[in-house]
């Protein structure tokens, strides 16, 4: 027993700190081991994840507010440390309950509920425990706790209410409305900023952030009334939408061809899109509000930058697949694809980049007023694409080239090209005849000896 107690005491800190998968790689792993301490050891491995099961059952409607959200929008957030310090004492004050969370039902719920309780007790009666002060500065620890005390007096609500969260997304009825205003005029009774900290609660289990506002204006019973939602407690999550925006644009701004992926620039303005379209439906901004100035200035900038790194595309792309003067008959001269130039480096790179812009972009340049630049660009940049590649073809067949594979590949390049635009149809016809064209061809003599 001592020695089983010894094992215990080594083995639950590690564990702990242990990641999901992890444990489950530990527990396939030590199942297959012989002897005794190897059993002892799965004990505990199955008890950890019991353990981590009725914790998720118990606190889920609140765990993902222990890290920050993806899309760096502000949220209530609390350290991951202070997790297992809360569940650990929380699962103390009803040892007896734990067992009961094991069974699915209403029953496990109401068990969950009531520990939720014992939870915010914790918090109120040992603030130390839960929540070290070295886990954060003193004003956030301080704020901290009355926020996380607060989630968990609301917790039942909360689990409620994300059952349901599907439903108001999309197109609830009046009943299913009611019950949404039921929910936060209920948490309003319990703590004073109730409604607000419920929504938080919502709020950490959106991936995409700009849904909240479907939520907030059924939940204010608000929809295309900007004024009444700007003077509400829930104004901060609008602000903080904006806010987004904002930094995004200043990214977007700073971005320079070349230097940088482009892909974080592609997101950046999809998501600015989704954000400014979502405002306009669900609040249609007045012009003069400070709403209004901060969506506007965001939709100008972008469009300007957007149609910068249009017109830039054209550029770049005589850059990836350079054209040369050659002698025609007499003294004239013409263009042609230079087919001794580079297939890869920092200008098809930098091409590829901006192309790849130029597709994805569809959508948001109608938000942002500049599709139809878009559509020129992408038809001036297929045109020279496809006569690119037929001249390059056509210059492959006559068999007069010293590298034809190289040749081909650029055609290759080409066709990348107007995949990324969108145009796959004519990337099909430059692929299937550039297979054509890299057949061997049989000698003229041997095709007569055949015959």
């Amino acid at each position: 027993m001592a020695e089983q107690a010894s094992i215990n005491r080594i083995m639950a800190p590690l564990l702990e700190r242990c990641a999901d998968p992890m444990l489950k790689q530990l527990q396939k792993a030590v199942s297959a081991m012989p002897g005794e301490r190897a059993r002892q050891l799965e004990g505990l491995l199955m008890d950890e994840v019991v353990d981590r099961q009725r914790r998720a059952l118990v606190l889920g409607p609140i765990m993902s507010m222990f890290r920050p959200r993806s899309d760096g929008i502000e949220g209530v957030v609390f350290p991951a440390g202070v997790l297992p310090r809360l569940w650990k004492l929380a699962s103390a004050r009803e040892p007896a309950l734990l067992p009961r969370l094991d069974k699915e039902g209403p029953h496990a719920i109401r068990v969950a509920d009531r520990i939720c309780l014992a939870a915010a007790a914790a918090v109120r009666d040992q603030p130390e425990a839960v929540w070290p002060e070295s886990l954060s500065s003193p004003a956030e620890r301080s704020r901290g706790l009355i926020d996380l005390a607060a989630s968990l007096d609301l917790i039942h609500l909360a689990r409620k209410g994300l059952s349901s969260l599907d439903t108001w997304l999309k197109r609830p009825d009046g009943d299913q409305v009611a019950e949404l205003r039921l929910m936060i005029r209920d948490s309003a009774e319990i703590v004073t900023d109730g409604a607000q900290r419920v929504l938080e609660i919502l709020f950490s289990h959106l991936d995409d952030a700009v849904l909240i506002l479907r939520i907030l204006t059924q939940a204010s019973g608000s929809a295309g009334r900007e004024s009444f939602l700007s003077a509400s407690e829930l104004a901060g999550f609008v602000d903080r939408l904006i806010a987004g925006v904002i930094g995004r644009v200043e990214r977007v701004g700073a971005f320079k061809s070349g230097a940088a992926p482009i892909e974080p620039v592609i997101e950046d303005i999809a998501w600015c899109s989704a954000v400014l379209a979502e405002l306009e439906a669900n609040l249609q901004l007045q012009p003069d509000s400070a709403w209004g100035r901060s969506a506007r200035s965001a939709r100008v900038a972008i469009s300007k930058r957007l149609c910068t790194l249009l017109r830039t595309s054209e550029k770049l792309l005589d850059g990836a697949l350079p054209l040369v003067r050659v002698r025609i008959a007499g003294g004239m001269s013409r263009e042609a694809p230079d087919l001794e130039a580079p297939s890869e480096g920092e200008e098809v790179d930098a091409a590829r980049e901006l192309m790849r812009l130029v597709g994805a972009v569809r959508g948001p340049a109608g938000v942002f007023g500049c599709e139809s630049e878009r559509k020129q660009v992408v038809e001036i940049l297929s045109q020279k694409l496809s006569r690119y590649a037929e001249e390059a073809i056509g210059a492959v067949n006559t068999g007069e080239l010293a590298n034809p594979r190289h040749a081909l590949d650029l055609v290759s390049l080409s066709a990348d090209f107007l995949t990324l635009l969108d145009e796959e149809e004519a990337a099909r016809t430059i692929r299937r005849r550039a297979a054509i064209a890299s057949r061997p061809k049989r000698p003229s003599g041997a095709a007569r000896a055949v015959a």
